[in-house]
C-alpha cells in the first residue's frame, strides 16, 4: 500500500498535521485547523556549528575571581555515546523510533533500547496516514460473561440429550395411545410397501391409502409433543436457566446484559426458535432440518458460541460456578479433628 505526499494528520498527534512524503514524515508539525502550503515544508537550516576562538596576539589575563561555568548548546546531528554507536535524537511525537512504516529498512535500535515485539508496535510509532496500526496475531482471550466460562459444546449437546430423554419419556406415556393408533391406520401401506421391497416387485401400481384418521391423528401427535417440550423446558428455564439436563452438565443460560433470571418472555423466546419447529415435521421433515441447524449453530459461532435460539434471546450459556468445599463444624481445629 502506497499513500501519496501530502499533509496529514499526524496519528500521534491529532491536533497537528505534518508532510507525508511517501517514505516516513518530514518537517515541523502546523496546527491541524491551519492551512498548510502547496508542497513540502522548507527544509530547516541546519545549526551553525561553533566557530573556533581567535587568538589574540597577547597573553590575556583571567579576571580574578570564580568564574560562571559555560554552557554549550547540544549538536543538532547525532550524538556519539561514550560506548556505542550515535543516538538518534527522540521527539514527543514518535520516541526514539523512526515514523514510517515499520520496521524501516536497515533499522537498528539504538543502545539501551530493546527491539520492537514482532506483535505491535514500538512506542510512540506513528501508521502512515490510511494505514492502520499493527494488530495481535495471537487469539484474544476468551470472552467471560459475568466473570462466568462460556459452557462447552460437549456438555451443552450432553445435556440436550438428557432433555430429550425426559421429553421422549412423557410422549410414550401421554402420547402413546394416538402413536399406536396412528400405526394402525398406516398399516396397510407399510405392509405393502415391504412386501413389495422382499418380493423385488416393480409394479407401478399406487400403494393403499392410510386410513381416514392418519393425517388427523398425526397433527394430534405432533401438537402434544410441542406442548410436552414446552412444559418441561419454558418454565424451568425462566425461573432458574436451567433444565435437568443443563443442572446435571452444570451450565447455565443467562441473559447477555445482565446476570438475572431469563423470565418467562426471553425463555420462550429462546425455546420456540428450537421447538415449534416441531411442528413442521409434517412437512416432509423439514422441521427436523431445521432443529438440527439450530442444535449445529453454536459450531461455528465466535466467540460467545450463541445458538441461534441463544441469538434470538439475547441468551448466553455459561458453566455454573463450583462451591467451595468448606471444613466440617469441629473439625477446623487440631483439637476437633483428634475429637
Amino acid at each position: 500500500m502506497s499513500v501519496q505526499p501530502g499533509w496529514y494528520v499526524d496519528p500521534a498527534d491529532p491536533e497537528t498535521q505534518r508532510y507525508w512524503d511517501g517514505e516516513g514524515w518530514i518537517g515541523a508539525p502546523i496546527p491541524a485547523d491551519a492551512t498548510p502550503p502547496d508542497g513540502p515544508p522548507p527544509a530547516e537550516p541546519p545549526a551553525p556549528a561553533p566557530s573556533p576562538a581567535t587568538p589574540t596576539a597577547g597573553p590575556t589575563t583571567p579576571a580574578p575571581g570564580p568564574t560562571a561555568p559555560t554552557s554549550v548548546a547540544p549538536p543538532a546531528g547525532p550524538v556519539a555515546g561514550p560506548t556505542g554507536p550515535p543516538t538518534p535524537p527522540t521527539s514527543p511525537a514518535t520516541g526514539p523510533y523512526p515514523a514510517g512504516p515499520w520496521p524501516p529498512t536497515g533499522y537498528a535500535p539504538p543502545p539501551g533500547h530493546h527491539p520492537p515485539p514482532p506483535y505491535g508496535a514500538p512506542p510512540g510509532y506513528a501508521p502512515p496516514p490510511g494505514w492502520p496500526y499493527p494488530g495481535y496475531p495471537v487469539r484474544p482471550p476468551e470472552p467471560r460473561p459475568h466473570g462466568l466460562a462460556l459452557a462447552g459444546y460437549g456438555a451443552r449437546f450432553l445435556a440436550r440429550l438428557i432433555d430429550f430423554g425426559i421429553v421422549f419419556a412423557l410422549n410414550a406415556v401421554v402420547n402413546g395411545w394416538f402413536v399406536w393408533r396412528f400405526m394402525q391406520e398406516m398399516s396397510p401401506v407399510w405392509r405393502e410397501f415391504w412386501a413389495r421391497v422382499s418380493s423385488g416387485s416393480t409394479s407401478t401400481d399406487p400403494l393403499p391409502q392410510p386410513g381416514e384418521q392418519a393425517g388427523s391423528l398425526q397433527v394430534a401427535i405432533l401438537l402434544l409433543a410441542t406442548a410436552l417440550w414446552f412444559a418441561y423446558e419454558v418454565p424451568s428455564m425462566a425461573s432458574g436457566g436451567q433444565t435437568f439436563g443443563k443442572r446435571v452438565m452444570g451450565i447455565r443460560a443467562v441473559p447477555l446484559a445482565d446476570d438475572q433470571p431469563l423470565g418467562f418472555g426471553r425463555s420462550f423466546r429462546r425455546w420456540n426458535t428450537l421447538g415449534l419447529p416441531t411442528l413442521l415435521w409434517y412437512c416432509c421433515g423439514l422441521g427436523l432440518l431445521l432443529q438440527l441447524l439450530d442444535a449445529l449453530s453454536p459450531l461455528f459461532d465466535h466467540p460467545l458460541r450463541q445458538a441461534l435460539h441463544d441469538k434470538r434471546a439475547q441468551t448466553v450459556v455459561v458453566q455454573v460456578p463450583r462451591p467451595t468445599p468448606t471444613r466440617a463444624e469441629g473439625h477446623d481445629s487440631p483439637e476437633g479433628v483428634a475429637e
